[in-house]
């Protein structure tokens, strides 16, 4: 999938917002590319090695979400991810950091209904959750 359609896609899911579907669209592109494959599971495997077990394992639950941070995010995703990201979007990694981090949490809950990761590719996900 062109990586404007999983970005349009995520708009919808994330309300309209070009910027931060944007860059989630270009992580999740930039991803897909590496170990993780496109699929959810690498996303959130990634995320748990980086320490922040607690915090995924709260998006895909069917409890209340936590919160991440900018700065945890950062160090979650290898650096040269996040920058090209960033450079992608026009802005400066941390901005980008922050702005997945405040979105992350809702696109995992969103795309994990009933409490599992369904075994697709994120785009898959995404596109059947703005049928």
């Amino acid at each position: 999938m062109a990586g404007n359609d999983l970005e349009s896609m995520l708009g919808s899911l994330l309300g309209g917002d070009g910027k931060d579907a944007g860059l989630l669209g270009a992580l999740i592109g930039s991803l897909s590319h590496g170990q993780g494959g496109g699929s959810l599971d690498g996303l959130l495997d990634g995320l748990a090695r980086s320490g922040l077990t607690e915090q995924k394992d709260s998006w895909v639950g069917t409890g209340t979400n936590q919160s991440v941070t900018g700065d945890e995010i950062r160090h979650a995703l290898p650096d040269d991810t996040l920058r090209e990201v960033a450079e992608g979007a026009g802005v400066s990694p941390q901005l980008a950091a922050d702005r997945i981090a405040r979105e992350l949490p809702d696109v995992v809950d969103r795309l994990t209904p009933g409490g599992e990761v369904p075994k697709a590719s994120i785009e898959e996900l995404v596109r059947r959750q703005t049928r």
